[in-house]
C-alpha cells in the first residue's frame, strides 16, 4: 500500500502536468512547454518504476503480478480506503492517458500550422525565373536517349 500512496501522488501529479500542457499548447506556448516536458518523462519513469515494484510484491504475495492481481489482493487483504485509493489511481490513469491522446492531436495539429506555414514560405515553382544566361530556369534534368 505504500508504493501505491506513491503511485497515487505521482498520477495526480502527472495529471496536473498534462492540464498545463494542454493549455500550453492551446498558447502555442513553446518555450514553456520545453521546460514542461522533462517533469512528464520524470513523472512517467518514476510511475513505471513503482508500478513493477508492486507488481513484483504482488507476486511474492501470490497473486498476479499485473493490475488484476491488486484487485485479488485487495479482495483478500485490503480495507475499504485501500479500495477507494486503488480505484483513484486507475480512474486518475485512465483520465490522463484521455489527456495525453487529446494533447497528442494538439500537437499534430499545431505541426500541421507550422508546416502549411513553411510551406507557404517556400518558392514555388522556378518557373518564371531567370538564369544568369538570362533564359528561364528550371529544374528539370534532361537525359538523352541512345538509338541504337
Amino acid at each position: 500500500m505504500h508504493s501505491l500512496r506513491a503511485e497515487h501522488k505521482l498520477i495526480t501529479a502527472l495529471h496536473d502536468v498534462l492540464r498545463q500542457e494542454q493549455e500550453l499548447l492551446v498558447a502555442a506556448d513553446i518555450e514553456s512547454l520545453d521546460k514542461l516536458t522533462p517533469r512528464k518523462a520524470e513523472l512517467i519513469n518514476e510511475m513505471a518504476l513503482l508500478a513493477n515494484q508492486r507488481h513484483r510484491a504482488l507476486g511474492a504475495a501470490g497473486c498476479a503480478p499485473r493490475e488484476a492481481g491488486m484487485e485479488t489482493w485487495l479482495d483478500a487483504h485490503g480495507t475499504e480506503d485501500d479500495r477507494k485509493l486503488w480505484n483513484d489511481v486507475l480512474g486518475q490513469t485512465r483520465e490522463a492517458k484521455e489527456l495525453n491522446r487529446l494533447n497528442g492531436m494538439l500537437i499534430n495539429r499545431q505541426m500541421s500550422h507550422t508546416q502549411g506555414a513553411l510551406q507557404a514560405l517556400r518558392p514555388q515553382a522556378q518557373a518564371g525565373v531567370y538564369g544568369p544566361s538570362g533564359r528561364t530556369a528550371t529544374n528539370t534534368v534532361s537525359r538523352g536517349f541512345v538509338a541504337r
